[in-house]
Parts: structure tokens; C-alpha cells; sequence
């Protein structure tokens, strides 16, 4: 993967560039989930990469980005973000954030808003980690960071996958293969990545200031964080849109690719047609 350097941190990012003979497409970013990388999103690259310019970057300590020896807060995650969306000249850009790019893409939207077109929310939360959940989550981080995925990937799987997803065979193979890239990842890297989640802040205060259409959807299995997450945000968020799509896990962009798909295509259409009605026409 091609490499940024924001100030000495490195981001692994991939770039499709604007289709042929559309020079002039919106730019779609990806911002991808705990434990994954940009590559979570392929089905919805592989649909929207004819229209727009589809962009993934990779977090810290995840995917292909290299481990850092701090900055893995939400806080410093999105000022990577702002740094790779000017870098690629790409703004104003349509967000697309799961998880923990969701809680990247509310602080974006809130204080970088000048940066974007709109803002897709998939399976994530405004609020602080859940305090009854902490406690095991950096159990499991500690385990990973001593004994690697393969004791544990079961017991994570029920967290980011629904069950439904996992009884099924292509489930069982897509678990397989987020197993087999995890195992690549470095360890400590990966273990400050889950900290960084687990010690986030709530934007709950920040939400109103979100001036862009907003799409919030929510797999209605998700058991890191649950419908009731997804109406909280959607409470907040002036005009924000909520979608549930059942039979599904945290991890909607792989348990129901085409119905995510679907709606992304859906809003994306429906942001660029008020856009381009709402800008002058050149006399």
C-alpha cells in the first residue's frame, strides 16, 4: 500500500483515483473498524470505485500502517485524517466511518466540517466505552498482546462479527481470514489501538455542530454497540437519517455488503443531486 508522512507518522492508504472520464467525482473515505483495516470496505470500493474516487486509510498499529509510540487516541486519529484528506487534495470528501471510524468521522464532522460532503456512520457510538465492557476488552487486548489472535479470535469474533454471520459459511470464512491478517499485525501496536478505543471521550456535546447530511446505520445483532447507540447519535445529529439492517453483526460492510452498499449508493446520489442544485449555475 502507498505510504503518507504526516509529520514523521506513516498511513498506509489506498487511493482508486476518479474513474475515466470523470475527473471531476466527489471523493469517498473509509474509515475502518478495531481489529481491521481499510480492506473491510472492498465490496462497497469494488461498487463505487466507477462513480466516485474511493480512498481507505489504515489506522495506527493496524492494517499496514506501522505502530506508533503514542497517538492512538481518537483525538490525534482524526488529525490524521484531516492530514491525509489534504494531502490527496481530496476535500471536500464523503465520510464513510465503522466503528472506530465512526468515532474519527463525528470528530471530523464536528470540527473540520469544511472538509466534508456528508457523513456515513456505521455501527459505532458518541458515547465513552461502555465501563461494564472495559474490563474484558483490555483483558483480550492483553492476551493478544502476549499470545497473538489464535486462543482468543473466537471469543473476539462475538464481538465484531453477529451470529447469524458466523453460523454461515461465508462467515466462517470471512472470520477465518480476519483471523489470518490479524495474526500479521504487530502486537503492541494492535494493543494500543484497542486503549485508544476503550479510553475515548464522548462527542455527545459536539453532535449538534454536525451541519452535513449524516446517515447513521446499524446491524440490529451489533453487540459492541447496539441499536440504542445508533439513536443516540441520530438524536443529536441535526436531520440525521437511521437505517437498521437485520440479520447483522458490528461489522456491517462484510456480514451485509450489498444492503450497505445499497444505502450508501442510495445517500451518496441524493447528497451529490442537492448539492449540484444548490451551487450556482455560471452565467
Amino acid at each position: 500500500m502507498p505510504i503518507i508522512s504526516l509529520d514523521g507518522v506513516r498511513i498506509a492508504y489506498t487511493d482508486t483515483g476518479a474513474p475515466a472520464g470523470k475527473p471531476d467525482v466527489a471523493t469517498v473515505v473509509f474509515g475502518h473498524g478495531l481489529l481491521f483495516g481499510g480492506w473491510m470496505f472492498r465490496a462497497q470500493l469494488e461498487a463505487l470505485q466507477g462513480d466516485y474516487r474511493c480512498v481507505t486509510l489504515d489506522w495506527r498499529g493496524q492494517g499496514d500502517t506501522p505502530p506508533t509510540d503514542d497517538g492512538y487516541d481518537m483525538d490525534t486519529l482524526a488529525a490524521d485524517a484531516v492530514g491525509v484528506i489534504r494531502a490527496l487534495d481530496a476535500g471536500p470528501v464523503h465520510w464513510v466511518g465503522l466503528s472506530m471510524g465512526g468515532f474519527v468521522g463525528q470528530r471530523l464532522a464536528a470540527r473540520h466540517g469544511h472538509l466534508l460532503r456528508s457523513l456515513t456512520l456505521l455501527d459505532t457510538s458518541a458515547r465513552a466505552e461502555d465501563p461494564a465492557k472495559i474490563g474484558e476488552y483490555h483483558r483480550l487486548a492483553l492476551a493478544l498482546r502476549w499470545f497473538g489472535i489464535r486462543p482468543i479470535a473466537g471469543r473476539v469474533a462475538t464481538h465484531l462479527f453477529g451470529p447469524s454471520f458466523r453460523a454461515s459459511d461465508t462467515g466462517k470464512e470471512v472470520v477465518r481470514e480476519w483471523s489470518r491478517r490479524l495474526a500479521g499485525i504487530d502486537r503492541v501496536g494492535t494493543r494500543n489501538a484497542v486503549h485508544g478505543v476503550t479510553e475515548r471521550g464522548s462527542v455527545d456535546a459536539e453532535l449538534a455542530a454536525i451541519t452535513v447530511p449524516t446517515q447513521i446505520i446499524v446491524g440490529e445483532d451489533d453487540a459492541a454497540t447496539p441499536l440504542p447507540h445508533a439513536r443516540h447519535i441520530a438524536s443529536l445529529i441535526p436531520h440525521a437519517q437511521l437505517h437498521t439492517i437485520p440479520a447483522c453483526g458490528h461489522s456491517s460492510s462484510l456480514e451485509q455488503p450489498e444492503a450497505v452498499t445499497e444505502l450508501l449508493r442510495g445517500f451518496l446520489v441524493s447528497v451529490e443531486s442537492s448539492t449540484s442544485t444548490t451551487e450556482p449555475h455560471p452565467t
